[in-house]
């Protein structure tokens, strides 16, 4: 007897999605069950941004169903770092965690030096600055995980190990994982390629 299949985390079905005259999606369908990794490229303009940000519930389908698990927790990881630049990386880290749960660690595993930890992130580098919004999203411990072009500005030397050590900490969460950079579909279970 086969195990029924898990209920995804988030899902879209038969989703049409247009803005103004340009259709993007037409009767799209995909979902995430616990541990599923999408890794999805395409052509600037393809609609990976909005797929994210349908899954997300940033943007609301025209036609069709986007669903999520009740009391799923979210996180992401935007193109652009979306960091509070007045503050230090530890303090962006808090803003999702609190005092008292370790933010020093989860940047410290990612990669961030000791010497930026507490100096204001618009003082560090993009590199650095791409650090510090991902340790942000993993310390959420979220259920469903979007990292839009995770490896920006991360120098080759360190995405193998970045790499892993995210998909330890994504853990069973499902997550999606937008990018241009081959080397970051290693985290994904499958991939998806969307057309121009």
């Amino acid at each position: 007897m086969t195990a029924p299949a898990p209920t995804p985390v988030v899902a879209l079905e038969s989703v049409t999605k247009r803005f103004g005259e340009r259709e993007v999606f037409s009767g799209f369908s995909v979902a995430l069950a616990p541990g599923d990794v999408l890794g999805v490229t395409g052509p600037n303009g393809s609609g990976k941004t909005t797929l994210a940000r349908l899954l997300l519930g940033l943007e609301t389908a025209d036609a069709g169903v986007a669903r999520r698990v009740d009391g799923a927790r979210c996180a992401a990881v935007f193109q652009e770092d979306r960091l509070c630049m007045h503050l230090s990386a530890v303090a962006n880290v808090r803003l999702v965690v609190g005092r008292h749960r370790g933010a020093e660690e989860e940047l410290r595993a990612v990669g961030v030096a000791e010497d930026d930890l507490h100096r204001p992130v618009r003082e560090l580098s993009g590199g650095q600055r791409r650090r510090v919004a991902i340790a942000r999203a993993l310390a959420v411990g979220a259920d469903f995980v979007v990292l839009d072009e995770p490896l920006t500005g991360i120098d080759v030397d360190s995405q193998a190990r970045l790499i892993e050590h995210i998909r330890e900490r994504l853990g069973n969460a499902a997550a999606l994982v937008i990018t241009h950079e081959p080397a970051a579909l290693a985290l994904a279970t499958r991939s998806l390629t969307l057309p121009a």
